[in-house]
């Protein structure tokens, strides 16, 4: 080939995956929307054409809609959009499983001898009515203060001194688009009420930057314990400014365990608290972040008892090879509303309360707050209070 001969390059391949990513987020809307449409206005219940008309048009605007407000209310930081667009997917997926579970009625119906449009009208009607209640049910769940839950845990290498030292868990606030100031001072209300030697926040603080949310997690400040107050990072941390609450909560006068660890002492008697970050935290391509454990217990004496704070369950093989006694976590919800409740076990593995690995023992909150939809239905948030005891 000479030199002046031109040379024409393959052209490049074009890659599938935004078509696909595409074609799968419209088939989803159109099940999601589509079901409790087909359910409550078309099927066979023959409404008069006004009402198949409003109905029909007002799942198309909120099906429209939905993408856009997502995507600015979650990735432009638009708390108006969010709280919108929060409400409507949970709203429509509430009446989504209702409506899929509504077929058991029209079974029945059928069986009855019950014909269209009464059958149709009557599981519409059914449908609408529970969705209504649990939506209401799981607003006013997500929006209260949390109820205490009380745990007991035996600490064998747990010296005398420290026997019945009392730690609260808070989890999982997520500050976000619904202003809750007056919920966060509340629930600190209720973390000083139960008198706590130690309080733990295992991340998730917050979805939106520490100038947006600083109201909200202003009473964390309030807290008062006699031994520590101890933060770590959890993967919500990781959207934003991870940095940045962890410099807030230490003006707050929390202690932000990045990766290592204090010891506290009553009666001569020791505990190692520890925290690592989030295990997303090495994906988030924040410079010195990552869970690392190692580090975390760097320097840490070996016959004490250590007491870990990792945000997800999934931290705690790690924990087990390196002798942690205890794990406390959140990130699960519990499901925070069913049926999630029973999806959230197939890739965390515990969803909620006290378990025991080997000689680790893990404690998982279903957390204070709740994240996005304002719904907890099966998932009733908490505040933990672990009572640490001696074998004896």
């Amino acid at each position: 080939m000479s030199s002046g001969e031109a040379v024409q390059a393959a052209p490049a391949r074009r890659s599938l995956r935004p078509y696909l990513f595409g074609v799968t987020i419209t088939a989803i809307l159109l099940l999601l929307f589509g079901v409790p449409w087909w359910v409550l206005v078309a099927s066979g219940a023959q409404w008069p054409t006004p009402v198949a008309v409003v109905g029909t048009a007002v799942f198309a605007a909120a099906m429209v809609a939905f993408v856009p407000l997502m995507f600015l209310g979650h990735g432009r930081g638009r708390d108006w959009a969010a709280i919108t667009g929060d409400t409507i997917l949970g709203v429509i997926w509430v009446i989504f499983v209702w409506a899929i579970l509504g077929n058991v009625l029209r079974l029945g119906l059928l069986a009855a001898d019950v014909s269209d449009p009464a059958r149709s009208r009557v599981v519409a009607g059914a449908v609408l009515l529970v969705s209504l209640g649990l939506v209401v049910w799981g607003f006013v769940e997500a929006m209260r203060v949390p109820r205490v839950k009380r745990v007991e845990v035996t600490i064998p290498r747990l010296a005398a001194g420290l026997d019945g030292v009392k730690v609260v868990l808070l989890t999982d606030t997520h500050y976000g688009p619904i202003d809750r100031a007056r919920w966060s001072a509340r629930v600190i209300e209720r973390v000083n009420q139960l008198d706590p030697d130690i309080v733990c926040h295992t991340g998730d603080i917050a979805d939106g930057s520490v100038e947006q949310r600083r109201a909200q997690a202003a009473p964390l400040g309030d807290v008062r314990a006699r031994l520590a107050r101890t933060y770590v990072t959890g993967n919500h941390e990781y959207f934003g400014e991870a940095d940045g609450w962890l410099r807030h909560m230490r003006e707050l006068g929390w202690e932000p365990l990045h990766n290592r660890h204090l010891v506290v002492e009553r009666d001569g008697a020791q505990l190692v608290i520890a925290g690592v970050d989030d295990r997303t935290a090495a994906s988030s391509g924040k410079p010195g972040h990552r869970a690392d454990h190692a580090a975390a217990l760097a320097g840490a004496d070996r016959d004490l008892p250590v007491l870990l704070l990792a945000h997800q369950p999934k931290q705690i093989e790690a924990a087990v090879e390196h002798g942690v006694d205890l794990q406390l976590s959140g990130h699960t919800h519990g499901g925070q509303f069913w049926p999630w409740t029973l999806f959230v076990r197939f890739w965390q593995p515990f969803t909620a309360g006290l378990h025991r690995l080997n000689a680790l023992w893990v404690y998982v909150s279903r957390g204070t707050g709740y994240w996005g939809i304002p719904n907890r239905f099966g998932a009733p948030s908490e505040i933990t209070r672990l009572r640490l005891v001696t074998a004896a």
